[in-house]
């Protein structure tokens, strides 16, 4: 026991040393961190089909799908889901990493190959190792890149390419229609994460999958719960037989005791929500635009074609660390990300917009960023 705690003891010293160390904070002050990007998450709307939910339901599942977890719900809003992805089936995790590691080693067999964008989600990055699959990755949304990857390519077996369709910490879109033409050149079945995009891009806030018009080109798609939709757990949609396979191989849906069922009452309520809402997405987006122009205007670095994910590129993470804390004690709720989230040298704010936001809110944040970053010698 002592030499691991010795170990344990170093290891911390380390993080502590390289600027890494982390700690739980509870929110505080304006949020600029979150992902309830359409303020869902507290809305009377989901509240209500909540306690409607627990009254009905109860606060358990008390146990796994396929033993005694299941409830008519859970099937009512998966077919719900599917046929606002367009797609035959879905299956409801508890989490988007389970859905994620799980679905990954479930498909990726012996003899495969799989190509992975490089700055992929850590569920997408463990679920890929977990595979049985030969692991390829390739420049980040780069499609000729991954075309070359694909040629090279000398597997007997099926090819699966991977993509985030809105890249967590980078705030930025992959190029799904160039890459669903590189998938379809080569074979390739193509795998989309839409867990930033999911609720707020497409005709009916479906994701870019739709907003792209790819349906056909993809093979299954995860798409979170928790963020845009505002409670928790994610889908995988894809074809019948794809989902089937889900439920008898899955390792993490059938080993995982199945979620609270009153949060499906939930999700259908924000499936319900979003798509008859167009206000909400383009007032997310207005103000994602605004955001952008008054970042430049004040000299700091914002991205061309803006979504509600803006990173701010700090470099050193102590220094982000600082930075962080800064806006914090001014009343803006933004976290630091350092590695291994992010790249070695490119700690950053994520800053992450909502709907809750008002004009004047940007307004003071930027202004106040712009004070903390000439402090610290940035600007």
């Amino acid at each position: 026991m002592k030499s691991i705690r010795a170990r344990i003891a170093a290891e911390l010293r380390e993080i502590e040393e390289k600027g890494l160390r982390r700690s739980v904070s509870a929110p505080a002050g304006l949020d600029f961190s979150s992902n309830d990007y359409l303020g869902l998450a507290n809305s009377e709307e989901l509240n209500s089909a909540l306690m409607k939910g627990i009254g009905e339901l109860g606060v358990g599942s008390t146990g796994s799908r396929l033993l005694r977890g299941h409830r008519e719900v859970f099937s009512n809003v998966e077919r719900e889901f599917a046929e606002w992805k367009g797609a035959e089936a879905s299956l409801y995790f508890a989490t988007g990493y389970q859905a994620n590691v799980g679905m990954l080693q479930t498909f990726l067999r012996e003899g495969d190959e799989v190509f992975s964008d490089e700055l992929n989600h850590a569920s997408i990055i463990d679920g890929v190792r977990i595979g049985r699959a030969a692991k390829h990755v390739y420049t980040h949304a780069d499609q000729r890149a991954l075309d070359d990857a694909l040629s090279a390519a000398n597997n007997t077996g099926e090819k699966f390419v991977v993509t985030e369709s809105l890249f967590s910490m980078d705030g930025d879109m992959a190029p799904l229609r160039e890459i669903a033409d590189v998938c379809t050149k080569h074979g390739a079945n193509l795998i989309v994460d839409e867990a930033h995009a999911v609720g707020i891009y497409g005709p009916t806030g479906s994701g870019l999958i739709s907003e792209y018009g790819i349906e056909e080109a993809t093979f299954l798609s995860v798409n979170t719960a928790g963020k845009a939709l505002g409670v928790s757990g994610a889908f995988v949609s894809a074809d019948k037989a794809a989902i089937e396979l889900l439920v008898n191989r899955c390792r993490s849906f059938i080993f995982s005791t199945a979620p609270i069922p009153a949060t499906a009452l939930c999700i259908s309520r924000a499936i319900g929500i979003l798509c008859n809402d167009d206000a909400r997405r383009n007032d997310l987006r207005q103000k994602c635009a605004s955001f952008a122009a008054s970042l430049s205007e004040h000299g700091i670095p914002a991205p061309e074609s803006p979504t509600h994910i803006v990173p701010v590129i700090i470099g050193d993470s102590e220094i982000a660390v600082r930075v962080a804390k800064s806006m914090q004690a001014r009343g803006f709720d933004v976290r630091a990300i350092r590695p291994p989230t992010v790249p070695e040298g490119t700690s950053r704010l994520r800053v992450s917009l909502n709907t809750k936001l008002s004009q004047q809110n940007l307004r003071e944040f930027v202004m106040a960023l712009s004070e903390v970053m000439q402090l610290e010698d940035l600007l």
